[in-house]
Protein backbone atom coordinates (compact mmCIF):
# COMPACT_ATOMS: atom_id res chain seq x y z
CA UNK A 1 0.00 0.00 0.00
CA UNK A 2 1.40 3.38 -0.98
CA UNK A 3 1.49 6.28 1.43
CA UNK A 4 -1.40 8.76 1.33
CA UNK A 5 0.17 12.20 1.63
CA UNK A 6 -2.79 14.49 1.01
CA UNK A 7 -6.53 14.18 1.61
CA UNK A 8 -9.46 16.23 0.34
CA UNK A 9 -11.82 17.85 2.82
CA UNK A 10 -14.49 15.29 3.58
CA UNK A 11 -16.94 14.72 6.39
CA UNK A 12 -18.44 11.36 7.37
CA UNK A 13 -22.21 11.06 7.82
CA UNK A 14 -23.77 7.65 8.57
CA UNK A 15 -20.51 6.00 7.54
CA UNK A 16 -20.30 7.73 4.13
CA UNK A 17 -17.62 10.23 3.13
CA UNK A 18 -19.18 13.26 1.53
CA UNK A 19 -17.83 16.72 0.67
CA UNK A 20 -17.32 19.00 3.66
CA UNK A 21 -19.38 21.65 1.90
CA UNK A 22 -22.53 19.49 2.03
CA UNK A 23 -25.09 20.32 4.69
CA UNK A 24 -25.25 17.40 7.17
CA UNK A 25 -28.92 18.24 7.77
CA UNK A 26 -29.79 18.03 4.05
CA UNK A 27 -27.82 14.81 3.57
CA UNK A 28 -29.60 13.13 6.49
CA UNK A 29 -32.95 14.20 5.04
CA UNK A 30 -32.18 12.17 1.92
CA UNK A 31 -31.14 9.11 3.94
CA UNK A 32 -34.52 9.26 5.71
CA UNK A 33 -36.64 10.02 2.63
CA UNK A 34 -39.49 7.65 1.76
CA UNK A 35 -39.82 7.38 -2.06
CA UNK A 36 -43.15 7.79 -3.83
CA UNK A 37 -44.45 5.90 -6.85
CA UNK A 38 -43.34 8.57 -9.36
CA UNK A 39 -39.82 9.01 -7.97
CA UNK A 40 -36.95 8.32 -10.34
CA UNK A 41 -33.31 8.28 -9.20
CA UNK A 42 -30.18 8.56 -11.35
CA UNK A 43 -27.53 6.70 -9.35
CA UNK A 44 -23.81 6.36 -9.94
CA UNK A 45 -20.55 6.28 -8.08
CA UNK A 46 -19.04 9.75 -8.67
CA UNK A 47 -17.65 10.43 -12.16
CA UNK A 48 -19.30 7.46 -13.82
CA UNK A 49 -21.53 9.31 -16.28
CA UNK A 50 -23.95 10.98 -13.87
CA UNK A 51 -24.41 14.32 -15.61
CA UNK A 52 -24.65 12.65 -19.01
CA UNK A 53 -27.41 10.32 -17.82
CA UNK A 54 -29.21 13.20 -16.05
CA UNK A 55 -29.34 15.15 -19.30
CA UNK A 56 -30.55 12.16 -21.30
CA UNK A 57 -33.37 11.47 -18.84
CA UNK A 58 -34.31 15.14 -18.65
CA UNK A 59 -34.57 15.46 -22.44
CA UNK A 60 -36.57 12.23 -22.69
CA UNK A 61 -39.05 13.76 -20.26
CA UNK A 62 -38.98 17.05 -22.20
CA UNK A 63 -39.44 15.14 -25.47
CA UNK A 64 -36.40 16.84 -26.95
CA UNK A 65 -37.42 20.39 -26.05
CA UNK A 66 -34.41 22.60 -25.29
CA UNK A 67 -34.14 24.27 -21.90
CA UNK A 68 -35.10 27.95 -21.82
CA UNK A 69 -32.35 28.52 -19.24
CA UNK A 70 -29.55 26.01 -18.65
CA UNK A 71 -29.51 26.73 -14.91
CA UNK A 72 -33.00 25.19 -14.68
CA UNK A 73 -31.19 21.84 -14.89
CA UNK A 74 -30.36 22.10 -11.18
CA UNK A 75 -34.05 22.10 -10.29
CA UNK A 76 -35.23 19.71 -13.01
CA UNK A 77 -32.61 17.11 -12.01
CA UNK A 78 -31.51 18.06 -8.48
CA UNK A 79 -28.48 16.65 -6.68
CA UNK A 80 -30.45 15.58 -3.63
CA UNK A 81 -27.41 14.54 -1.54
CA UNK A 82 -26.54 18.24 -1.51
CA UNK A 83 -30.01 19.80 -1.53
CA UNK A 84 -31.90 17.42 0.72
CA UNK A 85 -35.69 17.20 1.01
CA UNK A 86 -36.06 20.70 -0.43
CA UNK A 87 -34.50 19.60 -3.72
CA UNK A 88 -36.92 16.69 -3.94
CA UNK A 89 -39.98 18.79 -3.07
CA UNK A 90 -39.21 21.55 -5.57
CA UNK A 91 -38.39 19.25 -8.51
CA UNK A 92 -41.07 19.46 -11.23
CA UNK A 93 -42.57 16.11 -12.17
CA UNK A 94 -41.74 14.10 -14.16
CA UNK A 95 -38.13 14.44 -13.13
CA UNK A 96 -35.13 12.42 -12.00
CA UNK A 97 -33.05 13.02 -8.89
CA UNK A 98 -29.27 12.57 -8.82
CA UNK A 99 -27.61 10.67 -5.99
CA UNK A 100 -24.34 8.81 -5.41
CA UNK A 101 -25.63 6.65 -2.56
CA UNK A 102 -24.80 2.95 -2.31
CA UNK A 103 -27.76 0.57 -2.26
CA UNK A 104 -27.36 0.13 1.50
CA UNK A 105 -28.28 3.80 2.04
CA UNK A 106 -30.52 4.61 -0.93
CA UNK A 107 -34.13 5.63 -0.23
CA UNK A 108 -35.68 2.51 -1.69
CA UNK A 109 -39.15 1.51 -2.82
CA UNK A 110 -40.16 -1.22 -5.24
CA UNK A 111 -42.57 1.32 -6.75
CA UNK A 112 -39.84 3.91 -7.50
CA UNK A 113 -37.43 3.63 -10.45
CA UNK A 114 -33.64 3.66 -10.35
CA UNK A 115 -31.20 4.24 -13.22
CA UNK A 116 -27.73 2.94 -12.40
CA UNK A 117 -24.59 3.61 -14.47
CA UNK A 118 -21.26 1.80 -13.95
CA UNK A 119 -17.89 2.77 -15.41
CA UNK A 120 -14.42 1.28 -15.77
CA UNK A 121 -12.79 1.93 -12.36
CA UNK A 122 -9.57 3.19 -13.93
CA UNK A 123 -11.28 5.86 -16.03
CA UNK A 124 -13.44 6.69 -13.02
CA UNK A 125 -10.33 7.19 -10.89
CA UNK A 126 -8.75 9.61 -13.37
CA UNK A 127 -11.93 11.65 -13.84
CA UNK A 128 -12.51 11.66 -10.08
CA UNK A 129 -9.01 13.01 -9.49
CA UNK A 130 -9.50 16.02 -11.76
CA UNK A 131 -12.96 16.65 -10.34
CA UNK A 132 -11.62 16.64 -6.77
CA UNK A 133 -8.48 18.63 -7.51
CA UNK A 134 -10.24 21.32 -9.49
CA UNK A 135 -13.28 21.75 -7.21
CA UNK A 136 -12.15 24.35 -4.69
CA UNK A 137 -14.56 23.02 -2.07
CA UNK A 138 -12.24 20.03 -1.48
CA UNK A 139 -9.09 22.14 -0.82
CA UNK A 140 -7.18 19.62 -2.91
CA UNK A 141 -5.91 21.92 -5.65
CA UNK A 142 -2.20 21.13 -5.22
CA UNK A 143 -2.56 17.34 -5.16
CA UNK A 144 -0.96 15.06 -7.72
CA UNK A 145 -2.59 12.04 -9.35
CA UNK A 146 -0.41 9.66 -7.33
CA UNK A 147 -1.91 11.08 -4.12
CA UNK A 148 -5.44 10.54 -5.31
CA UNK A 149 -4.74 7.08 -6.71
CA UNK A 150 -3.74 5.86 -3.25
CA UNK A 151 -6.97 7.28 -1.81
CA UNK A 152 -9.03 5.61 -4.53
CA UNK A 153 -7.28 2.26 -4.08
CA UNK A 154 -7.80 2.43 -0.31
CA UNK A 155 -11.48 3.23 -0.77
CA UNK A 156 -11.10 6.50 1.11
CA UNK A 157 -12.57 8.87 -1.46
CA UNK A 158 -15.95 10.58 -1.58
CA UNK A 159 -18.74 7.97 -1.21
CA UNK A 160 -16.16 5.46 0.01
CA UNK A 161 -14.86 2.48 -1.96
CA UNK A 162 -15.74 2.26 -5.67
CA UNK A 163 -16.02 -1.53 -5.57
CA UNK A 164 -18.10 -1.65 -2.39
CA UNK A 165 -20.50 0.83 -3.99
CA UNK A 166 -20.74 -1.22 -7.22
CA UNK A 167 -21.14 -4.51 -5.35
CA UNK A 168 -23.94 -3.04 -3.23
CA UNK A 169 -25.97 -2.45 -6.40
CA UNK A 170 -24.88 -5.53 -8.34
CA UNK A 171 -27.42 -8.04 -6.91
CA UNK A 172 -30.27 -5.68 -7.85
CA UNK A 173 -29.33 -4.68 -11.40
CA UNK A 174 -31.83 -7.08 -12.97
CA UNK A 175 -34.70 -5.97 -10.75
CA UNK A 176 -37.70 -4.72 -12.79
CA UNK A 177 -37.55 -1.22 -11.29
CA UNK A 178 -33.83 -0.75 -12.05
CA UNK A 179 -32.37 0.27 -15.42
CA UNK A 180 -28.71 -0.62 -15.67
CA UNK A 181 -26.15 0.43 -18.24
CA UNK A 182 -22.42 0.90 -18.48
CA UNK A 183 -20.73 4.16 -19.47
CA UNK A 184 -18.78 2.33 -22.15
CA UNK A 185 -21.98 0.94 -23.70
CA UNK A 186 -23.50 4.41 -23.68
CA UNK A 187 -20.51 5.61 -25.68
CA UNK A 188 -20.77 2.73 -28.17
CA UNK A 189 -24.42 3.21 -29.01
CA UNK A 190 -26.12 6.15 -27.32
CA UNK A 191 -29.17 5.94 -29.59
CA UNK A 192 -29.90 2.34 -28.67
CA UNK A 193 -29.52 3.09 -24.96
CA UNK A 194 -31.87 6.11 -25.19
CA UNK A 195 -34.58 3.98 -26.83
CA UNK A 196 -34.27 1.29 -24.14
CA UNK A 197 -34.35 3.92 -21.40
CA UNK A 198 -37.43 5.60 -22.88
CA UNK A 199 -39.22 2.24 -22.74
CA UNK A 200 -38.20 1.86 -19.10
CA UNK A 201 -39.47 5.34 -18.22
CA UNK A 202 -42.90 4.77 -19.70
CA UNK A 203 -45.09 4.23 -22.74
CA UNK A 204 -45.60 7.95 -23.26
CA UNK A 205 -41.87 8.52 -23.81
CA UNK A 206 -41.10 5.63 -26.12
CA UNK A 207 -44.21 6.49 -28.15
CA UNK A 208 -43.05 10.09 -28.60
CA UNK A 209 -39.67 8.91 -29.91
CA UNK A 210 -41.19 6.33 -32.26
CA UNK A 211 -43.72 8.80 -33.67
CA UNK A 212 -41.33 11.72 -34.19
CA UNK A 213 -37.70 11.10 -35.11
CA UNK A 214 -36.89 14.77 -34.44
CA UNK A 215 -37.50 14.13 -30.74
CA UNK A 216 -34.88 11.38 -30.65
CA UNK A 217 -32.44 13.51 -32.63
CA UNK A 218 -32.88 16.41 -30.21
CA UNK A 219 -32.38 14.17 -27.19
CA UNK A 220 -29.12 12.94 -28.70
CA UNK A 221 -28.05 16.48 -29.66
CA UNK A 222 -28.72 18.14 -26.32
CA UNK A 223 -27.14 15.28 -24.37
CA UNK A 224 -24.04 15.06 -26.58
CA UNK A 225 -20.66 15.61 -24.92
CA UNK A 226 -19.93 18.68 -27.05
CA UNK A 227 -23.22 20.36 -26.17
CA UNK A 228 -23.08 19.45 -22.48
CA UNK A 229 -19.45 20.54 -22.03
CA UNK A 230 -20.45 24.05 -23.13
CA UNK A 231 -23.32 24.10 -20.63
CA UNK A 232 -22.35 22.15 -17.52
CA UNK A 233 -20.86 24.96 -15.41
CA UNK A 234 -24.02 26.98 -15.94
CA UNK A 235 -26.12 23.88 -15.26
CA UNK A 236 -24.27 23.07 -12.05
CA UNK A 237 -23.53 26.54 -10.68
CA UNK A 238 -25.91 28.93 -12.45
CA UNK A 239 -22.95 30.97 -13.75
CA UNK A 240 -19.58 30.16 -15.26
CA UNK A 241 -17.92 31.14 -11.94
CA UNK A 242 -18.75 28.61 -9.17
CA UNK A 243 -17.99 31.19 -6.43
CA UNK A 244 -20.66 33.63 -7.57
CA UNK A 245 -23.96 33.51 -5.76
CA UNK A 246 -27.15 33.07 -7.78
CA UNK A 247 -30.86 33.00 -7.09
CA UNK A 248 -30.51 29.23 -6.70
CA UNK A 249 -28.22 29.66 -3.68
CA UNK A 250 -30.78 31.96 -2.08
CA UNK A 251 -33.63 29.52 -2.65
CA UNK A 252 -32.08 26.27 -1.34
CA UNK A 253 -30.67 25.69 2.12
CA UNK A 254 -28.19 23.08 0.89
CA UNK A 255 -26.89 25.42 -1.84
CA UNK A 256 -26.52 28.29 0.64
CA UNK A 257 -24.57 26.02 2.97
CA UNK A 258 -22.14 25.03 0.19
CA UNK A 259 -21.75 28.63 -0.96
CA UNK A 260 -20.86 29.84 2.54
CA UNK A 261 -18.40 27.00 3.03
CA UNK A 262 -16.53 27.85 -0.17
CA UNK A 263 -16.44 31.55 0.80
CA UNK A 264 -14.74 30.60 4.09
CA UNK A 265 -11.80 28.94 2.33
CA UNK A 266 -8.44 30.57 1.70
CA UNK A 267 -8.30 30.09 -2.04
CA UNK A 268 -4.99 30.53 -3.92
CA UNK A 269 -4.74 33.41 -6.36
CA UNK A 270 -4.29 31.02 -9.27
CA UNK A 271 -7.10 28.67 -8.42
CA UNK A 272 -7.81 25.58 -10.55
CA UNK A 273 -10.32 25.78 -13.36
CA UNK A 274 -13.27 23.50 -12.75
CA UNK A 275 -14.25 21.36 -15.74
CA UNK A 276 -17.33 19.40 -14.79
CA UNK A 277 -16.99 17.48 -18.05
CA UNK A 278 -13.36 17.05 -19.01
CA UNK A 279 -12.88 14.57 -21.90
CA UNK A 280 -15.73 12.09 -21.80
CA UNK A 281 -13.68 9.33 -23.42
CA UNK A 282 -12.94 5.68 -22.73
CA UNK A 283 -9.37 4.66 -21.90
CA UNK A 284 -7.88 7.95 -20.67
CA UNK A 285 -6.52 6.07 -17.66
CA UNK A 286 -3.67 4.83 -19.88
CA UNK A 287 -2.32 8.39 -19.94
CA UNK A 288 -2.12 8.52 -16.13
CA UNK A 289 -1.55 5.07 -14.59
CA UNK A 290 1.91 3.62 -14.09
CA UNK A 291 2.35 -0.11 -14.72
CA UNK A 292 2.49 -0.70 -10.97
CA UNK A 293 -0.70 1.29 -10.34
CA UNK A 294 -2.50 -0.59 -13.11
CA UNK A 295 -1.49 -3.96 -11.64
CA UNK A 296 -2.49 -2.96 -8.11
CA UNK A 297 -5.95 -1.79 -9.17
CA UNK A 298 -6.36 -4.88 -11.37
CA UNK A 299 -5.71 -7.04 -8.31
CA UNK A 300 -8.31 -5.22 -6.26
CA UNK A 301 -10.76 -5.47 -9.16
CA UNK A 302 -10.29 -9.24 -9.29
CA UNK A 303 -10.51 -9.65 -5.51
CA UNK A 304 -13.61 -7.49 -5.06
CA UNK A 305 -15.61 -8.82 -8.03
CA UNK A 306 -14.64 -12.50 -7.76
CA UNK A 307 -17.40 -14.83 -8.92
CA UNK A 308 -19.36 -12.12 -10.77
CA UNK A 309 -19.79 -11.18 -14.42
CA UNK A 310 -18.37 -7.74 -13.60
CA UNK A 311 -14.95 -9.12 -14.48
CA UNK A 312 -16.07 -9.26 -18.12
CA UNK A 313 -17.55 -5.75 -18.15
CA UNK A 314 -14.41 -3.67 -18.46
CA UNK A 315 -11.10 -3.79 -20.24
CA UNK A 316 -8.51 -2.89 -17.59
CA UNK A 317 -5.31 -3.77 -19.44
Amino acid sequence: MGRITKRPQYQIISGIRIPSYFSPKCFKEVLNYKPTRDDIFVVTYPKCGTTWMQNIVMYIFRKGQKLDQEEDFRILSPFIDKLGAEGIAKMPRPGAMKTHLPFSHIPYSANAKYIFVARNPKDCCVSFYYHTRNNIGFKYWDAEFNDFFELFLAGETEYNDYFDHLMSWYPHLNDPNIFFTKYEDMKKNTKDMVIKLAKFLGKEYINSIEHDNNILNNILKFSSFEYMKAQTLVQEFGKSDPKQSTTFENDFEGARHAQEFVKSLKIPEEEPKLEFMRKGIVGDWKNHFSDDQSKRLDQKFVDKTKGTEIQQWFTTD
